[in-house]
């Protein structure tokens, strides 16, 4: 009648594979016994435990208010009191606000953070023992050591998880704008309405977080109001995805083409237009007319490779998916997630996986047989007198492939690699416009595929403006 408790399962799966077999033979189980599982979310897991499980998952809650509110409800009163220093308090309430913030900047994805980080209760705790010990350690006349602790919680202890320069000197910088002597004054706020209370007891706090607005704006993470419509618009597809996706999957459509009939069609209109394998023997020889050590040219094999993996996966695909249509082969899972994602315009996870993203199925592979033109292009005619940035692999390759041979260039002047920077000009040309490459004595690339969100470019004076012109409307 007891209860078994089995952590991070995830890491042994055979064994609950063994587990369901014990539990479903076993002929008589106490009324009182209960198997309690943890578990990281895997594909692997055994569906059927799943299924007769009761699932429990326990995540941060959203907005600034509800964390908020779960951080000083497990916070005691005798915790609240631990040290009678004037900064306690204060300090706190601030760490908890930081704890907040670093976890609902998540939803917002790149926005948010470049890297998603899992920071949890882990991180909170540890920063609060820090705060707790320097403050018992610390020297009442020279007062709280600034520097040590914004070092402290944006480069140790929430800063360990981020791997990212950007993520630490975002992480950094919450720790300079919201930890100093300036927090204790009057004036401090995270954001307008967003101060820290004055408090003594557990209850003054939760009575201050609970007037606190349920939906936050943006900018109480220092992001711009416009991050919402993103998170929002996000979350919109996500939930129209997750519809869709569950939807019933019947082979017939009431009397009409089948959902088969219609991907079979689909895939053999796909693999007519594919391009034809690049063969690695004319591939090396084509370099090695153009200069095989040049970093352009290796950069240009290194995308060649990735486009002949994405070409000869989307070909397999449809082609073992023709044959599993006709019954010549086994419906894989792989397969029919194709299946299913090809008849709803949206591409293949199969495919997305090695290649790039884009808006539907269509224009996916509209810009695979563009991509795969220039490079072919590139190939036999030689390098173009311009580049379709944003239809590389790895655009940033290709400037550092550019800033090697620029500098290779430049060795009899005394350039060294580290020291080149990029230099962006907006041209007033056209693409049209582009007969040759920049001239001898400037160096560099034209490039073209860039594009602005919430903005136009004014060619004549070479400025941004307003995306539309001013509209009447009757």
């Amino acid at each position: 009648g007891g209860w078994l408790l089995l952590q991070n399962c995830h890491l042994g799966l055979e064994f609950l594979r063994e587990l369901m077999d014990t539990i479903a033979t076993t002929e008589s189980i106490s009324e009182g016994f209960r198997t309690w599982i943890t578990t990281e979310a895997h594909p692997e897991f055994p569906i059927n435990l799943l299924q007769s499980s009761i699932k429990f998952t326990n995540e941060p809650p959203q907005g600034v208010k509800a964390g908020l509110k779960r951080t000083y409800s497990a916070v005691t009163q005798d915790h609240l009191e631990v040290s009678n220093m004037p900064q306690w308090k204060p300090l706190l309430y601030a760490v908890a606000f930081l704890h907040t913030a670093v976890q609902e900047r998540r939803k917002f994805g790149p926005l948010g953070w470049n890297i998603p980080y899992e920071f949890n209760q882990a991180d909170f705790a540890a920063s609060v023992q820090f705060v707790q010990n320097h403050l018992d350690d610390m020297d009442i006349k020279h007062g709280v050591n600034w520097s040590c602790v914004r070092y402290m919680l944006g480069e140790v202890q929430y800063g360990g998880r981020v791997t990212d320069d950007l993520d630490k000197a975002l992480l950094n910088t919450y720790a300079r704008v919201w930890f100093g002597e300036h927090m204790f004054s009057e004036k401090f706020c995270f954001y307008k309405d967003y101060v820290i209370p004055k408090g003594k007891t557990v209850e003054d706090y939760l009575q201050y977080i609970e007037q606190l607005p349920v939906i936050d704006t943006p900018e109480v993470f220092g992001l711009h109001p416009n991050a919402d419509i993103t998170y929002q618009t996000n979350l919109a597809n996500e939930t129209l995805s997750t519809i869709v996706s569950i939807q019933p999957k019947d082979s017939s459509t009431g009397g009409g083409e089948t959902r088969e009939a219609v991907v079979q069609r689909l895939a053999d209109e796909m693999l007519e237009k594919l391009p034809p394998d690049y063969n690695p023997h004319e591939v090396k020889a084509q370099l090695q007319k153009m200069g095989p050590i040049q970093p352009i040219n290796i950069f240009l094999r290194q995308e060649i490779d990735r486009m002949q993996h994405v070409i000869s996966r989307v070909r397999t695909t449809l082609t073992d998916l023709k044959l599993a249509i006709d019954g010549t082969i086994i419906m894989s899972e792989e397969l029919q997630d194709a299946l299913d994602n090809m008849y709803d315009a949206r591409i293949p996870k199969l495919w997305f996986r090695i290649s790039w993203e884009s808006a539907t199925l269509g224009f996916w592979f509209t810009e695979l047989l563009e991509r795969n033109q220039q490079f072919s292009s590139w190939l036999q005619d030689g390098r173009p007198n311009q580049f379709w940035m944003t239809g590389f692999f790895n655009p940033q390759g290709f400037l550092t492939a550019m800033r090697q041979e620029t500098t290779r260039m430049n060795l009899a002047k005394g350039w060294a690699l580290d020291s080149v920077v990029l230099h962006n000009e907006v041209t007033k040309m056209m693409k049209e416009d582009v007969v040759g490459p920049p001239p001898a004595d400037i160096g560099g690339v034209y490039i073209y595929g860039l594009f602005l969100e919430g903005a136009g470019w004014d060619r004549r004076n070479c400025k941004l403006v307003e995306s539309a012109p001013k509209v009447r409307v009757e």
